[in-house]
């Protein structure tokens, strides 16, 4: 066979009928091969656009592997049309607009492939294509790695991505492929992306790391099964999962991640069983909105390298984790907001530096036979609403056992705490809770603390050699029944029922992180039936000007304070002008906030409904907070029922919507949350002078959400647009948590919070005013952690924050 020339070898359908011949092109030697012949293609450079229509082999020489090099000008090197079998070819192309290899019919095997390329794409499979790749390896540092698109499939066998402009791998269009045992890296963007309504991807043993961005992105109704899978070494966060998406994750290591290691969000579904979470440097399992729900069995999260939870649940989310291990980590679980729900069954949560579970904001969390150790604070259940049960577990090593605050209302049985530093249960700031069955065994503080007339209820509960005593009641303290205590000073009632009288009785608070819990945001109404109690109708409302006072006292928001009272000036003007026989303008009051998270769009809302009251144009101008999930019904019909028995909570008042446009999702279709838009349109109409309606969300999404309906933007002529908070203005909050709290900043203190507010990322997480009161939160902890080591702290050591108790990031972020 001459140099240069394409040797075709045509099969016959006996030996002795095979025939050979040689062709100058690749492209004449196809023209003239029939189905089972094979090309051969010796060393060289083929500057050809090949383009395969039948079943044949094409392959370089054997012996010498990536000696043949495809490389036309433009366009694609390599198109496949029929189930070919392609093999040690290197392709090569410069088209941005077109793949190197494109693989659009057929069941083609590829195998020992070079794509060498700076192309839109190294392969590309599409159409009916299913391919099978086996070792091949994909360098494209302009564009995508491998892209199989528009219901493309076929099977990926130890092939590996080395670079990638783009994503390394991206699914869309209804593809489904699958990986086995490959690799992909060094990509500028995700590294797997799979999206679109009917994508899917299935994966085994494969790795992806070192990349420019996420991991793995699954997003818009695409679904992923990922098996023996790693995941390490991103810019991003490892894996994200938005709009629908479902990911499963089997035996898969997510670690060495800079940001989230799992972040979830827009009614995603994550089933991860026998995972290890490790080295994140925000949190672990990040999960967000409603309808977005994890179910984790058997995995492992550890090794935090920041200073965030391990597990974060927000905005309605929902998160179960069955037989897990939470270790070595800030925060183990934190969850917040109403509506958001975790179950935690069989669990450990163990060598946790601040707080085990946390739970705030209304919202709830359900732990059975689990085990917390090794952590300053077993459990926080921080204010209004906030809930849950613990039943069955054992807490131990920690500095208190479970905090209870500021009106929560937990369900705690047979949990028993032992050898923590202060007391085993405390109780303040109105918090309530029922402890049925508990036990404190070696306590350093006392077993039950229960402050400020707490109305907490005490059942069948022991204590054992707690340091301060065995019971800490205020006057008018909690309902105790059969409790017992092996504290010689106790007096035990008859039949072994330790009264109220029983024990000591103080109204004095100890000093430190238990005698001033910090503020979390404010408290809302947000009960299921949100009408004032018997009598409150009587009540006089606030006067005009002390309202307007504590909405100017707020930090900040000077451009939110003017719309208010414009408003309100025009509303009131009005009542006076028909008071006097003359006609008022017509001022709609409903209102749009815009804005990102913890930025006062919650208490402005509940100061406008007190203002409105004042002026006599609210009956109570009490204020009723929902989401989507307080109105969207599971079944036709249902919908109508919960938007209705919402608006009537809120009738006399503000019925607030946060994050309203999750109402109407893009391509929703047939969701119905259009239903809860519609009949809340009819309702404001029908009852325009009983009801204020305000629909917040962020800016971008609200504004889609007043085009869905023709009816919404007439009723929300008024838009109110939040900012984000300045750090000067972050650092004021933390002042006027610590001044409410009896708290300081010392020498430095404020500066370095300043700087600290400064750098601080304002990524999706940041929570603005939110942000600002968990700082003075983590400050509370740390400086308690510090005083708690002092022999005889006097007042400035029990009331001064110092740039030390900073969290992490703002120490070291101002070191630099």
């Amino acid at each position: 066979m001459a140099q240069g020339t394409v040797q075709l070898t045509q099969s016959g359908t006996s030996r002795w009928r095979r025939r050979t011949g040689e062709y100058p092109t690749v492209t004449a030697a196809l023209e003239a091969a029939s189905d089972g012949d094979i090309l051969t293609l010796p060393p060289g450079t083929y500057r050809e656009n090949v383009v395969v229509t039948r079943a044949v082999t094409l392959r370089g020489p054997d012996g010498s592997p990536g000696s043949v090099r495809i490389a036309p000008v433009d366009g694609v090197a390599l198109t496949l049309r029929a189930a070919a079998t392609v093999a040690d070819l290197r392709l090569e192309g410069q088209d941005t607009a077109a793949p190197a290899l494109l693989v659009e019919d057929g069941a083609a095997e590829l195998t020992d492939l070079r794509v060498v390329t700076r192309s839109a794409a190294g392969i590309e499979v599409r159409g009916s294509a299913r391919p099978t790749v086996r070792r091949c390896t994909v360098d494209n540092p302009a564009g995508v790695g491998i892209a199989v698109v528009d219901g493309g499939g076929g099977v990926f066998e130890e092939c590996e991505v080395v670079a990638a402009g783009q994503s390394g791998l991206l699914v869309r269009g209804g593809a489904r492929p699958r990986l086995e045992r490959c690799r992909i890296h060094h990509s500028g963007s995700a590294g797997l992306t799979v999206t679109g309504d009917g994508s899917g991807i299935e994966a085994a043993g494969c790795e992806v790391y070192e990349v420019k961005g996420t991991g793995v992105h699954i997003a818009s109704r695409a679904t992923a099964e990922l098996t023996d899978c790693q995941v390490h070494r991103t810019s991003g966060d490892g894996v994200t999962l938005d709009t629908d998406a479902v990911l499963t994750l089997r035996d898969c290591d997510i670690h060495d991640i800079p940001e989230n290691a799992v972040d979830l969000r827009s009614r995603s579904v994550l089933k991860l069983s026998q995972s290890k979470i490790r080295r994140f440097g925000r949190n672990g399992l990040s999960v967000w909105d409603p309808g977005t729900r994890v179910h984790a069995e058997a995995c492992e999260f550890h090794d935090s390298t920041g200073d965030y939870p391990a597990v974060w649940v927000s905005d309605g989310a929902s998160v179960s984790l069955d037989s897990c291990r939470v270790h070595d980590v800030p925060d183990a679980l934190f969850v917040l907001d109403r509506g958001s729900r975790v179950e935690v069954l069989g669990s450990d949560l163990s060598q946790v530096r601040n707080t085990a579970v946390s739970v705030s904001d209304g919202a709830t969390a359900q732990l059975d036979d689990c085990r917390i150790r090794e952590a300053t604070t077993g459990a926080w259940f921080r204010d209004h609403g906030s809930g849950g049960s613990l039943a069955d577990c054992t807490i131990d090593a920690v500095q208190t056992g479970v905090i209870v605050t500021k009106g929560a209302d937990p369900e705690v049985d047979r949990v028993t705490v032992t050898s923590a530093a202060e007391a085993g249960f405390y109780v303040s700031a109105e918090g309530r809770g029922a402890f049925r069955g508990c036990r404190v065994t070696g306590s350093g503080g006392f077993g039950f603390h229960v402050l400020d007339g707490c109305r907490t209820a005490l059942a069948r509960c022991r204590t054992e050699r707690c340091t301060r005593g065995g019971y800490e009641f205020a006057e008018e303290g909690p309902l105790v029944e059969d409790c017992t205590s092996d504290e010689s000073g106790a007096r035990e009632a008859p039949h072994g029922v330790l009264t109220q009288t029983a024990v000591r009785s103080t109204a004095v608070s100890t000093a430190g992180l238990l005698s001033a819990v910090p503020d979390q945001r404010p408290t809302t109404s947000t009960e299921p039936d949100a009408r004032p109690p018997a009598g409150r109708d009587d009540v006089d409302p606030k006067d005009p000007k002390a309202v307007l006072d504590e909405l100017d006292a707020l930090v900040g928001l000077e451009s939110v304070k003017r719309e208010v009272r414009a408003l309100t000036d025009m509303i009131e003007v009005g009542r006076r002008r028909q008071l006097a026989g003359l006609k008022a303008a017509s001022v709609r009051r409903h209102l749009v906030f815009t804005g990102s998270p913890g930025t006062g769009k919650t208490t402005v809302a509940r100061l406008y409904g007190e203002i409105l009251a004042s002026l006599g144009v609210l009956e109570r101008g009490h204020l009723v907070e929902v989401s989507r999930v307080d109105l969207v019904g599971e079944h036709i019909g249902s919908t109508a029922i919960r938007t209705q028995d919402a608006f009537d909570r809120a009738r006399g008042g503000v019925l607030f919507i946060d994050e309203a446009y999750a109402l109407s999702p893009e391509d929703s279709g047939r969701d119905f949350g259009r239903e809860a838009i519609d009949t809340l349109v009819k309702l404001m109409e029908d009852h325009r002078e009983e009801v204020v309606v305000i629909v917040a969300g962020y800016t971008t999404e609200m504004e889609r959400f007043l085009t869905v309906n023709p009816g919404v933007a007439s009723r929300f002529s008024r838009t109110i647009t939040f900012g984000d908070y300045s750090p000067r203005e972050l650092l004021r909050i933390v002042e006027q948590q610590a001044t409410e709290h009896e708290y300081r900043l010392g020498a430095g203190a404020a500066e370095a919070l300043l700087t600290y507010f400064t750098v601080l990322p304002k990524g999706p997480a940041f929570g603005n005013g939110r942000t600002a009161r968990q700082t003075f939160e983590s400050m509370v902890e740390r400086h308690a952690s510090r005083v708690a080591q002092l022999p005889d702290p006097d007042t400035d050591d029990l009331t001064l924050l110092y740039r030390e108790d900073l969290p992490a990031l703002g120490a070291s972020s101002i070191s630099k």
